[in-house]
């Protein structure tokens, strides 16, 4: 059976006992239901990840021992800042998840003229709060350390405006620059259209704020399979693929 990966929001000291909070102890003992003995692996937000086993399970809390740390992946030496137009649905679940396995750092929802996705203040919070969790259980599946931030929504001008990075490419089919002809990056801005795709001025204005295009090919990709197939590429380019 694979050794159980869980993200917390507590200090994790080494040879000490400490009580899961509640959303971990749930998770564990009515979830998975495990048992005395049985071994699990905690991470952090600081970075941290020891090996555990657990001391005691009650209805209503589990206690574990934490025994000794343990090294992480090593992180991309390609930074990603992905800033998507919000899909309906699912499928913005499916890009956060997917991104996260492929090692994506920081994730912006976004705004633009085409985008179907309305939500008022509350919604959007909930929708972050969503999105986090999601990104967590990424990590906890892929072995990640390093959680992914996701910002709150803006509109495409103002991230485009204001995000910096060493590389700023934007998914467009014309006016293209091979990526193997570019200097590597120690950072990227990728941005990524709705289901209708960026109109054309949206394009030409990312494009003076030293955005590049990018092509992926002859074919059209759905909204949330091309930010999945430019991720791969930035990771295989210039990252750790």
């Amino acid at each position: 059976m694979r050794i159980p990966r869980l993200h917390i929001l507590q200090p994790l000291p080494l040879e000490q006992t400490i009580v899961l909070e509640a959303a971990a102890s749930h998770y564990v003992g009515k979830v998975l239901r495990m048992q005395e003995k049985q071994e699990v692996v905690l991470f952090n937000h600081l970075g941290e990840q020891v090996s555990a086993h657990i001391t005691s399970v009650s209805k209503k809390a589990v206690s574990v021992f934490l025994s000794a740390p343990l090294a992480g992946p090593p992180t991309s030496p390609l930074h990603t800042h992905l800033g998507q137009v919000m899909c309906r649905g699912e499928r913005m679940d499916y890009v956060i998840q997917k991104a996260t396995e492929l090692g994506v750092n920081e994730i912006t929802p976004l705004f633009s003229s085409r985008c179907e996705v309305k939500l008022d203040h509350q919604r959007q919070t909930k929708r972050i709060a969503h999105w986090q969790q999601i990104a967590i259980s990424a990590c906890e599946q892929s072995g990640r350390i390093d959680v992914p931030c996701i910002h709150e929504p803006e509109a495409l001008e103002s991230w485009t405006q204001n995000t910096r990075t060493e590389a700023k490419l934007v998914l467009h089919p014309h006016q293209t620059k091979p990526l193997a002809s570019q200097a590597t990056p120690s950072s990227c801005a990728l941005l990524i259209g709705p289901e209708g795709g960026l109109t054309q001025q949206e394009v030409e204005q990312a494009q003076t704020q030293g955005y590049t295009g990018l092509s992926l090919g002859p074919r059209i990709l759905r909204a949330e399979t091309a930010p999945l197939a430019a991720l791969t590429l930035l990771q295989y380019t210039w990252g750790d693929l």
